[in-house]
């Protein structure tokens, strides 16, 4: 889940933070590990949306060279812009309070842009590429499509990797020929400032594959979380059933969606309610990831779908992005 975009995956909000620019540190080996990470260099990315952009933002800002491939020159320009107008914005407080001065921000700010460059090719941008970080629609066909062509001309150490929030790596990895040098690495919206990383290993994915990966996320400021190539990984097996028994528990008419909400803020000491998240992360991205579940495991009660949440995707009340969810936010 990821708010106000589909598909993507949720977030609850956080404090902000943006990583200043620093040398890439050198590699260490994981202590519950005697398996070496490999030293990456060239990362490509793989769209450029919401999830893209910040992935090569935090990821230029670790002193990493990055290639952002998306379908046009267009959507690039408009990512670069994106990306740079948001990095100086986080310096927008340290300037205030007199830490650095808005000359040498902009400074800072053009040398992470500068280990940014931009193609159309992908097949182009994955010839030298270290790593691989896909970053596009929740859509199985076009992500096979993708590996299946960057696997003809990557380097034979090339990681594959994918921000998936609901897809399992494995049927993504499957016209790929680099399973040991598979994974998902599933980031959370907005990415410069979560500090959560999941690695998931897929059933091919190698200790060496998984310590560079982990050894890339410390680099770009995340905690890292290992877990297997289950349904939702860790937090979106938590939070999507979540979701979906608060409003079965509204739909047997147990309580209302405003008790809920203020019962899970002042009980549970969250941010933000079921209803209220639900309607932030979409609740056509809600649908779509349980129905996927839902189709896959059909015996899973825990899976089961939401007639009223299908009933407001219908109507094309989808939450906060259409103005009406659960609640309204027409002003």
């Amino acid at each position: 889940l990821r708010p106000n975009y589909s598909p993507r995956i949720p977030t609850m909000l956080s404090a902000a933070r943006v990583f200043s620019t620093r040398a890439l540190p050198r590699a260490r080996v994981a202590f519950f590990s005697t398996t070496s990470p490999v030293s990456l260099k060239n990362v490509t990315i793989l769209g450029g949306g919401l999830m893209g952009n910040g992935i090569t933002q935090v990821t230029a800002q670790a002193g990493y060279n990055v290639t952002m491939v998306d379908v046009s020159e267009e959507l690039l320009a408009k990512s670069h812009a994106n990306i740079s107008k948001t990095i100086l914005k986080g310096y927008k407080k340290k300037i205030e309070k007199g830490a650095i001065t808005e000359a040498d921000a902009k400074k800072e700010t053009e040398d992470v842009m500068s280990r940014i460059k931009s193609l159309v090719s992908a097949e182009e941008a994955a010839s030298n590429a270290d790593l691989i970080i896909e970053a596009v629609p929740e859509n199985l066909p076009l992500k096979q499509k993708i590996f299946a062509s960057l696997d003809k001309v990557a380097p034979k150490d090339c990681i594959f990797t994918s921000n998936t929030s609901s897809l399992p790596i494995k049927d993504i990895q499957a016209t790929s020929n680099r399973g040991d040098k598979f994974a998902g690495l599933h980031f959370f919206n907005p990415v410069p400032m979560m500090k959560l990383l999941e690695v998931v290993n897929g059933p091919e994915t190698s200790e060496a594959t998984y310590n560079t990966l982990c050894e890339y996320g410390k680099n770009v400021g995340k905690t890292t979380v290992k877990c297997k190539d289950t349904p939702g990984f860790i937090v979106n097996r938590l939070l999507v059933p979540y979701l979906f028994e608060a409003i079965r528990l509204v739909e047997r008419g147990d309580a209302s969606k405003e008790d809920v909400d203020t019962a899970m803020k002042l009980g549970c000491g969250y941010p933000m309610g079921p209803f209220t998240l639900a309607d932030v992360v979409g609740l056509d991205t809600c649908k779509s990831i349980l129905d996927g579940w839902h189709a896959a495991y059909p015996d899973m009660e825990v899976f089961t779908p939401s007639p009223s949440l299908n009933e407001l995707v219908a109507a094309g009340k989808l939450g906060m992005k259409t103005g009406e969810g659960f609640y309204s936010y027409k002003k």
